[in-house]
């Protein structure tokens, strides 16, 4: 009965052609062009189109497999569970780290990472830190100076204890390709890292039996946060991945012993769809990758992944917002599926986070399983003609920057050519321009800034600047020059925060004063830019409904002390009224700006007029000519 009705219904709604849908959008651009006008070239270097349908997913192999099945876009397990990390530091107090980490297992977490600060960590030292918590129950993830060490003692300690190898799951970062990337050199390794390969082939074959422990981590957030694309984390974290697998295999290891030792680590941004698509793409290329070795263990096909939200994208101004990304970051992960998965706390970029922050980071993650129940739904996005899309061509140019990789001789041989540093900081250039003029936004830095907002005291210089940080690993080669060129880590925002700070820091309290007159609907307009335009460097914004007269406004902004006076008015009235304004501070040292890009400009510029500023202008540089003026 009910098929009945439903075709009934859809009867009423006869098929509707592609040629249909396109007459109709010609007919409505009016001749504009449909390229520039709907279709979104992604800075992943393809198009996505306005629309999509059920034609367009005929060409696609992947579509049609189910969750758990070969190429695992769907998934490497029926379920969408995922486990929820926090991250504790574990320096010469282990005790502390272990009071820390039962607090957070009472408080929904069931994957701690511990950050292991000391070298001289001891087995001691493990069994205080481990102490009370029940192995098999959780995940354990340790990273830092002291993993090497960690994952040992970690091993001895779980075959003493005789715990069933099924139940014990655990994760180490250890990724010297990783450190090649960060530190331009192989430290203390011999030549290309044998060293280091020979102790991570040791760690393998100490313990076989314990099939769930990951004791590689390949490290694509490193990528993601010098500002790669999607695309180019995607691929130079596969590229690392297979150099492992290369590597170790060469050794004489088996591939069943070395992919699945492999944990992926992901960032993942705030650009919804495509980030849903990319981690669906990277398991789709993995088990692609993993393929012509034959691997007779099919979670050597599988791609197990850990997701963290974007340090890239958070700010130190307004940094509220900062929970707000997290929790769309987070909703693309769980939409996607991973394995395990960790929101970075608000105040993560400039200060150690605080109970506050992390019980919310914790919370977002728990709000999505608890009460959203995303994790009751396997890759929810599947069928989506968008995402599909997305995936395809996500895979498509990963693969395409992969083999290029492969072909230089692999990701170590690309990195010392300068391959992976030269396409990252292509990007990373496109997107710093793209964010100086508000191609991108960064909701709170370079729009919609908190007015009234000024710098803490944990906001110092070295947060918001850009530049390498000093090793403090404690290696004896640390102060040397790098053989290669390093990746540089920074935060989108750090250009407009340094800005900002200084200001801030100055001592002076510059203000800019919105002289609003002419047509009244247009002087708002332009006053509501001009003041979001000049709060971006924390610049105090004097708003002003509307002058009857330009004289009763340049009273009244020769009253209020004003460094800097914006003309806001319409394009035809700015003939006339910039001019005067101009005229009435002329001599002084007080800054008049026309807010908008008007047809008289080259007049107003004849008449003296040299400031400018619209939708076209370079934020950033502008306002830092603007400091040098105020003499910030």
């Amino acid at each position: 009965m009910a098929e009945e009705k439903a075709k009934k219904l859809m009867t009423e709604f006869p098929p509707v052609t592609t040629q249909e849908w396109e007459e109709v959008i010609a007919k409505d651009l009016k001749g504009a062009d449909r390229t520039k006008k709907l279709v979104w070239r992604t800075l992943e270097g393809f198009n996505a189109e306005p629309y999509y349908r059920a034609e367009d997913m005929e060409a696609l192999r992947h579509i049609g497999t189910v969750p758990g099945a070969f190429p695992y876009v769907r998934g490497v397990k029926a379920d969408n569970n995922w486990r929820v990390r926090q991250t504790v530091e574990v320096g010469d107090d282990a005790a502390a780290a272990n009071r820390e980490a039962h607090d957070v297992l009472m408080k929904g977490v069931d994957s701690l990472g511990f950050v292991i600060k000391n070298k001289e960590f001891s087995a001691a030292d493990m069994d205080t830190l481990l102490k009370g918590i029940t192995i098999t129950a959780v995940e354990l993830a340790f990273s830092g100076c002291g993993v090497y060490r960690a994952a040992e003692l970690f091993l001895d300690k779980v075959a003493a204890e005789k715990l069933d190898p099924e139940q014990v799951f655990a994760v180490f970062g250890i990724d010297p390709l990783s450190k090649l990337s960060k530190k331009g050199s192989w430290g203390c390794a011999a030549p290309d890292g044998a060293k280091q390969f020979e102790k991570i082939k040791a760690l393998l074959q100490k313990a076989p039996q314990y099939k769930r422990v990951r004791l590689i981590t390949v490290n694509g957030t490193l990528f993601h946060n010098c500002g790669a694309s999607a695309v180019q984390e995607l691929a130079f974290a596969l590229a690392m991945g297979h150099d492992y697998v290369v590597r170790l295999t060469d050794m004489g290891l088996d591939v069943d012993q070395v992919a699945p030792a492999i944990k992926f680590n992901f960032s993942v941004g705030t650009n919804y769809f495509l980030e849903i698509a990319k981690l669906r793409a990277a398991r789709l290329l993995w088990a692609n990758i993993m393929a012509p070795y034959n691997p007779k263990r099919g979670c050597s096909s599988r791609l197990r992944a850990h997701v963290q939200t974007s340090a890239w994208n958070q700010t130190v101004y307004d940094p509220y917002v900062n929970m707000l990304r997290g929790t769309t970051e987070a909703m693309s992960a769980a939409i996607a599926g991973v394995d395990s998965m960790e929101v970075l706390p608000f105040d993560h970029a400039y200060e150690k986070p605080t109970e506050f922050s992390n019980r919310i980071a914790r919370n977002v993650q728990l709000l999505l399983k608890e009460e959203s129940h995303f994790d009751q739904v396997t890759d929810p996005a599947a069928g989506s003609y968008y995402i599909e899309e997305l995936t395809a061509s996500i895979a498509a140019e990963a693969w395409k920057l992969f083999k290029s990789v492969e072909e230089l001789g692999g990701y170590a041989a690309a990195f010392e050519a300068g391959f992976i540093q030269e396409q990252i900081e292509a990007t990373a250039n496109k997107r710093d321009h793209n964010i100086a003029t508000r191609r991108e936004i960064l909701l709170g830095t370079n729009q919609y800034p908190n007015f009234n907002e000024k710098a803490s005291s944990e906001i110092t210089e070295e947060t918001v600047t850009r530049g390498m940080k000093k090793c403090n690993c404690g290696c004896k080669n640390a102060d040397k020059e790098p053989e290669f060129r390093p990746l540089k880590p920074y935060r989108g925002a750090m250009a407009f925060e340094e800005m900002r700070l200084k200001t801030d820091r100055s001592g002076k309290e510059p203000k800019a004063f919105m002289l609003t007159c002419g047509n009244l609907s247009m002087a708002r307009a332009r006053s509501q830019f001009a003041c979001n335009f000049f709060a971006c460097a924390g610049i105090e914004v004097m708003d002003n409904t509307y002058f009857k007269t330009v004289a009763e406004g340049i009273e009244a902004a020769k009253a209020s002390g004003a460094k800097i006076v914006v003309v806001c008015s319409s394009d035809d009235d700015y003939a006339t009224v910039a001019p005067e304004v101009y005229e009435a501070f002329k001599g002084t040292d007080v800054i008049v700006v026309v807010a908008g890009a008007p047809a008289c400009q080259p007049e107003l510029e004849a008449a003296g007029i040299s400031h400018f500023i619209s939708v076209r202008s370079n934020v950033l540089e502008t306002l830092e000519g603007y400091q040098k003026e105020l003499g910030i």
